[in-house]
């Protein structure tokens, strides 16, 4: 009849990974609120690590069927393409490991509530107290982490921005040890990652004033016909692109990473470093690609601006730094400058658009799977009160285990992109991308690429420095005599440090297979 509201059309089947971290986040509320205390741990941790194993066995289900969906799902909010899903199951793999780490005891605080150092607090540690809460909301954070690169509008995208950051704010602050620190992490990431989503937000509302949709896809229909310097269109693509560049921890809007990074508890710094980091290139891309693809030429120079910025920031001021979590922050912020190497690399025919994506998403599953591996390291090498958090307690590791300290060392030669690890194929596939590109689009704009990658390869020598200091460091100093210890590892532990080892040396001896799936995954992007 006249006026009847239409039932919305919801492709579960396409969904299902989604729905299915989703649904084990909600049910492990319900296990928060009803089941005991003492119960809750041991029904948590198989419920999520299923779920995440679940969810990826399913998205090899959709990308083994040979053919994936022409048209959105959930009345056009969600694209599952091959990007999509191949970002999916990369966050998932990452998610897995990272939960292994969680799962490791030691690293969560007993009684977040109580005041650090007080009676209180003493007494919840004494008593075996422990947040089990930790694991749904790792759960959620995952599930948004899925939704923010999948979205095909702005406000499903806006959507799951929150639904990722909003879990990873509470869970920076529990950190058992140095409570002070990871309560201010707490507080800095959150108040600054709420200014990022009302720039998002205020971004989203102004693209809407000019294009009448907040659909990618109806954006940029509407900049085909539209002025492309209409104020209102300009000042939405530049608040959006800040609530998106801050996400990946972009200069200059990294502030936040150092500190959020060097107080959260180590498992949760690797998912955010990985994961995180994972799912908010593949929202930038997605907007500006498939959003605002017609009007490159007014954000690229901008893009550039904003990716040399990023290399030097976070390759110089990395040298400067004694705590290794905060120097491997600052490594992540180069590697985003890297990676915006890869969002430059983009032009109008759709061939060049899905090599350079492909070389994103390679060099995504490469950095992340050795970032995961390094801070899994980092949860081993001890003092008293904690993680050896200062570079001079890492001094003669080496000498004190050099089986730990080379595992380390590999993975910091991968960071540098030195031959035969992953890294440097990530980083090769990047800047092979960009050159490709410039020569593309002609002598004005391919000057400006090849400016930029050779900005990229000193970034890369630059920062080579500082990794290989702490290389010299472990293997060619003396240890103190009151040195660090070496945690026993737990098996999780030894899991994650194992795949995550074996995946920097096999992609770095054999890149082959997955830049194959990083090609047929490109190659499905939705345009329109």
């Amino acid at each position: 009849m006249n006026g009847a509201i239409e039932a919305p059309t919801i492709e579960y089947g396409l969904l299902a990974p989604l729905l299915l971290v989703f649904g084990a986040a909600v049910i492990g509320v319900l296990v928060e609120a009803f089941a005991p205390r003492y119960l809750r741990k041991s029904i948590h941790v198989p419920l999520t690590l299923l779920s995440l194993a679940g969810g990826f066995a399913l998205v090899l289900v959709q990308a083994l069927r040979g053919s994936l969906p022409t048209t959105p799902a959930a009345m056009g909010a969600v694209a599952v393409d091959g990007p999509s899903l191949f970002i999916w199951g990369v966050i998932l793999v990452l998610s897995f490991v990272c939960v292994l780490l969680i799962n490791d005891e030691g690293h969560f605080v007993a009684s977040a509530a109580a005041v650090p150092g007080s009676a209180d607090e003493e007494e919840a540690e004494t008593a075996g107290g422990g947040h089990t809460e930790v694991y749904p909301l790792v759960l959620f954070a995952v599930g948004g982490m899925m939704l923010f690169p999948a979205a095909h509008d702005l406000l499903t995208m806006f959507v799951g921005l929150e639904v990722m950051s909003l879990p990873l704010y509470l869970l920076c602050g529990l950190a058992r040890r140095r409570r002070l620190l990871s309560q201010e992490a707490s507080m800095k990431y959150f108040l600054l990652g709420a200014f990022s989503s009302a720039f998002f937000l205020y971004g989203m509302a102004m693209i809407y004033g000019y294009a009448g949709t907040v659909s990618l896809p109806g954006i940029n229909q509407a900049l085909s016909s539209g002025v492309l310097l209409d104020p209102l269109l300009l000042i939405g693509m530049a608040l959006l692109g800040v609530g998106l560049l801050f996400k990946i921890g972009a200069a200059p809007f990294q502030a936040w990473k150092p500190d959020v990074y060097q107080g959260a508890p180590t498992p949760i710094t690797a998912l955010m470093a990985s994961g995180t980091l994972v799912a908010a290139v593949g929202a930038l891309l997605r907007v500006f690609w498939v959003g605002l693809g017609n009007l490159d030429w007014d954000w690229r120079p901008v893009m550039w601006g904003v990716a040399a910025l990023t290399m030097l920031v976070g390759s110089i001021l990395a040298i400067t730094q004694t705590d290794i979590k905060r120097m491997l922050a600052y490594s992540s912020i180069a590697h985003a400058g890297f990676l915006l190497i890869g969002v430059m690399a983009t032009f109008d025919s759709p061939a060049g658009n899905a090599g350079s994506l492909s070389a994103i998403l390679f060099y995504l599953v490469v950095y992340g799977f050795t970032t995961v591996g390094a801070f899994a390291v980092v949860t081993i090498v001890r003092d008293p009160g904690g993680e050896a958090w200062h570079l001079s307690r890492w001094a003669g590791l080496g000498k004190r285990s050099p089986l730990l300290a080379g595992t380390f060392a590999f993975f910091l030669l991968a960071f540098a992109g030195i031959p035969l690890t992953s890294g440097f194929f990530g980083k090769y596939a990047v800047f092979t991308a960009a050159l490709g590109s410039g020569a593309e689009v002609g002598d004005s704009l391919g000057g400006w690429m090849v400016g930029l990658v050779v900005l990229g390869v000193v970034a890369s020598a630059v920062a080579a420095f500082f990794y290989v200091r702490v290389i010299v460091l472990m293997f060619f100093s003396d240890a103190a005599a009151d040195g660090p210890s070496i945690a026993v590892p737990s098996t999780g532990t030894v899991a994650v440090i194992s795949v995550a080892m074996l995946v920097t040396v096999g992609v770095g001896l054999f890149p082959q297979p997955v830049l194959d799936l990083a090609n047929q995954a490109a190659s499905g992007l939705f345009i329109r």
